[in-house]
């Protein structure tokens, strides 16, 4: 063991480019946990710095100058574009002001037409200009100054900035990175200016915090470039600074990761959980602990690859980790845009949201075509209820913002019930949404607790829409299963977006038009908002992935050569996916979330002959028509009050009770006895800061409710109790 040195200095960094809204969690986070333990932490995202200085006056003159440069090899779109400069420089800042919320009193002249310099994204926006002026000013400004950055982003791509983009930003490059010879291509390449802009906002924080450990978080495949060009460049300006590196991409590309040459850009690199190896990487560079006990970390020795991976070390609960915080990003700088009216869709692109954890893991963990094996699935563990409510209180006092989107796998509805309930007795207003699974635990009275709550949205995968497929792939649910779940959140008021899948291992044509015909049908009974099709890809870590053979595929390649390794190319020996199936997929989609299309043949989407739907065109409809639900008064189920507090009114021998509800009270007429009984209920199920005692269940109502047995059931079979039920009787 060497000698103790000073602890050293940490800067996060996040590279471009993940959201142009909010931040990705995974810094703030690792910098509420580091502070919590007396490390000097801090943290920047260098991709909305970058994007901030690209989308100014002075950022677009040096984009227009090196573009007017290439003036004899521009496509004619961009030498309208550069002969109309001044009208860009003129608006940029009112645009970047707007969509930063500082100034919304631009709206109207922001959605003017004529204002904002119109390039080609414009033009493919005018087949729909009834929708976009249906639009509010606010929104027509928002989806406005949208198209205006997307044809500005276009030009960087296209003549200054080749992996550029305002999504998917540089994808290109990790997509080809089984060996690590494409990162050091492409870093080798000077840099372009929208690199500049970056570094520049490196050095100024390398300057200003003087860091002596900066690490990299690469959570998608689009920040890997960035993060290398900021490791490229800090090695050759200050070899004096460690940089490590981790993130999601990591965790599931980077685990056989072999190539030395990596380390001539970083010096190490960390799996999963960030937490306990930035901790020991940070315990190693303060000379308390050999480089061999490292934790879930690769660095170089002698020209190999060394895994360190010391088992001694637990791993963090998640009641340990403390509270994330977003110091040191500055919320009011990002930027809100409109690139989809539709409004579960614009969640992702819309306003600040604190991003929280309700569970570690995925507590299902089955599904064949997942990372079920890897920590950050299969290590499952829900965070204790009361820390995240404080966390909730802290990010709100700290940001000013109550939004939150939970960032699970698929949150547990046993923990989104006590969070609700919490929220309830805490008398915390929030509004959130989160991914969840479409389990039948979501009844229509949990759906209603959530949405009292402030649930506002929930994501969840449907994958294939097909009984034989879902079964195959071991996801654990049925298609009507997720219709009837899908009905209780609508019926709450909570939007869904479904993720699906074509494509599945042994996966039919006339499989895949079953699955869209069952899609249209809820789309169109408005049970998905959202949805978006994904081509199933095989990944090196998932039960596929580990078996083709035992699931009907074979894979082509690519051969991993010693850096990333994850999508599998493959042929499938038992089903076939034409290329063409996709396209009518997207297209199908696009139109439904319009609310367009919806009455038409699925066959028409696509441009080859497919099979008709074996779908019954009243498959919804049936099954929602036939949907029961019935009050067993033997059921494990606990009442809770979502209404008002009720008002006793005496009628003759009988008694009414006036139930406020926030859009219109309910009225039942019972005998005094009963309405005793049942206004003593509510009081005991309506949440408080301090409950005194335990929600009480149903079964206990029957033992309390005056009368017999009998009249117990008969009671809850009543008119009087429906409308109980209606003004905020909820059974848990």
């Amino acid at each position: 063991m060497s000698t103790a040195m000073p602890t050293p200095r940490l800067l996060l960094l996040i590279p471009p480019l993940t959201q142009l809204n909010t931040p990705y969690p995974s810094t703030a986070y690792l910098t509420g946990f580091l502070r919590g333990r007396g490390i000097d932490t801090s943290q920047a995202d260098l991709g909305i710095e970058m994007v901030l200085k690209i989308f100014s006056r002075s950022g677009l003159q040096a984009v227009f100058e090196q573009v007017r440069g290439r003036e004899d090899e521009l496509p004619g779109e961009a030498r309208q574009m550069l002969a109309i400069e001044p009208a860009y420089l003129h608006t940029i800042e009112p645009v970047i002001e707007f969509l930063q919320g500082r100034n919304p009193s631009l709206a109207l002249l922001l959605a003017r037409p004529g204002f904002l310099p119109q390039g080609p994204r414009f033009a493919g926006h005018r087949g729909r200009s009834s929708s976009i002026h249906a639009l509010s000013e606010q929104d027509r400004a928002k989806r406005f100054a949208t198209l205006y950055l997307e044809d500005l982003a276009d030009l960087i791509q296209a003549t200054v900035s080749p992996h550029f983009s305002l999504s998917r930003y540089a994808e290109h490059i990790a997509r080809a990175a089984s060996s690590f010879e494409t990162i050091i291509e492409a870093v080798a390449v000077p840099p372009t200016l929208t690199d500049q802009f970056m570094l520049e906002s490196l050095w100024a924080h390398l300057d200003h915090h003087k860091p002596t450990l900066v690490a990299l978080t690469v959570p998608f495949p689009g920040n890997l470039y960035g993060a290398f060009r900021i490791a490229h460049s800090i090695k050759q300006r200050r070899p004096d600074i460690t940089v490590a590196l981790g993130g999601g991409y990591a965790n599931t590309e980077l685990r056989r990761l072999s190539d030395p040459r990596v380390f001539d850009y970083v010096d190490f690199v960390t799996l999963d959980d960030g937490e306990r190896p930035l901790l020991s990487l940070i315990e190693h560079l303060a000379g308390t602990r050999p480089r061999t006990k490292l934790c879930r970390t690769f660095y170089r020795e002698k020209d190999r690859v060394v895994f360190a991976n010391e088992m001694s070390d637990r791993e963090f609960s998640m009641g340990e980790i403390g509270c994330p915080t977003y110091s040191g990003l500055n919320l009011s700088r990002y930027l809100t845009i409109l690139d989809s009216t539709n409004p579960m869709h614009r969640l992702w692109s819309e306003g600040h949201w604190n991003k929280l954890t309700v569970a570690h893991g995925c507590y299902w963990k089955q599904c064949t075509f997942c990372d079920v094996g890897l920590n950050y699935i299969s290590r499952y563990e829900m965070t204790p209820t009361d820390r995240l409510i404080q966390q909730i209180e802290q990010l709100i006092a700290e940001t000013g913002r109550r939004g939150f989107h939970f960032v699970d796998e698929a949150a547990p509805p046993a923990a989104l019930k006590a969070l609700a309930l919490a929220l309830l007795e805490r008398g915390l207003t929030i509004s959130w949404w989160g991914n969840i699974r479409f389990e039948e635990a979501f009844s229509p009275d949990l759906c209603r607790l959530l949405a009292a709550s402030g649930c506002i949205a929930v994501t969840a995968g449907l994958e294939a829409a097909s009984d034989r497929l879902l079964e195959k792939i071991k996801k654990g649910i049925t298609v009507d299963q997720t219709a009837l779940v899908a009905a209780a959140f609508k019926d709450a008021g909570i939007l869904i977006h479904a993720y699906l899948m074509y494509g599945c291992p042994s996966e039919t044509v006339q499989e895949t038009v079953d699955s869209l015909e069952r899609v249209r049908q809820l789309v169109a009974a408005d049970l998905m908002q959202s949805a978006f099709w994904h081509r199933f890809t095989a990944t090196a870590h998932s039960p596929i992935g580990l078996k083709p053979a035992a699931h009907g595929l074979r894979i082509l390649g690519p051969t991993f050569q010693g850096f990333a390794e994850n999508d599998l190319q493959h042929e499938d020996r038992e089903g076939k996916t034409p290329d063409w199936l996709g396209e009518g997929l997207r297209r199908s989609m696009l139109n439904y979330l319009e609310g367009k299309g919806l009455t038409l043949d699925v066959r028409q989407w696509f441009d080859h002959a497919t099979p008709k739907p074996r779908v019954s065109s009243t498959w919804v409809q049936r099954l929602l028509k036939g949907r029961v639900v019935e009050d067993d008064p033997q059921a494990e189920r606990r009442f809770v009050w979502l209404g008002g507090q009720p008002v006793c009114e005496p009628v003759g021998r009988r008694t009414r009770l006036i139930l406020p509800g926030r859009t219109s009270d309910h009225a039942v007429t019972l005998s005094t006895e009963q309405a005793e009984w049942l206004n003593d209920l509510i009081q005991r199920s309506t949440p408080h800061s301090a409950p005194s005692s335990p929600y009480p269940l149903l079964r206990d109502g029957k033992t309390t409710f005056p009368g017999a047995a009998k009249d117990f059931e008969t009671f809850l079979s009543s008119t009087s109790w429906k409308k109980v039920r209606a003004a905020g009787l909820i059974l848990i």
